[in-house]
């Protein structure tokens, strides 16, 4: 009983800050709650995103075949980029869609990388 009549306080108070704020908009605030708004609509979407995503170790997986050719700092630079979904997609954009080479990995090898990349690049 007690739960019930807080409930209805609440949505009375929500209903009146509603009709108040429709009838009297307030520029920062109306801008303040669109921004609390996108945030929690993103932590939503966030958490319940089905979408298939790519686990970054696949790429690292598929490139560990390809390691004998690639030294100490090149093997560490891509354990670097691998590492997260998004530091993939990061290399994938600055890097293998504008074939910008990077100092940190052979001519050769950063084609491995791309290539490795671009057959996953749907899922990131």
């Amino acid at each position: 009983m007690i739960i019930r009549q807080g409930m209805k306080k609440l949505l009375i108070l929500i209903v009146a800050a509603a009709l108040y704020f429709h009838y009297y908009p307030n520029e920062e605030l109306n801008s303040w709650l669109f921004k609390q708004k996108q945030t929690v609509l993103s932590y939503f979407s966030d958490a319940t995103d089905t979408k298939v995503r790519l686990k970054s170790d696949k790429i690292y997986q598929d490139l560990v075949k390809d390691f004998g050719q690639f030294n100490s700092q090149e093997k560490a630079f891509v354990t670097e980029i691998t590492s997260s979904r998004e530091k993939v997609k990061n290399f994938n954009e600055q890097h293998c869609k504008t074939k910008k080479q990077t100092p940190k990995l052979h001519r050769d090898n950063f084609t491995k990388v791309c290539f490795t990349i671009s057959k996953y690049s749907n899922l990131l």
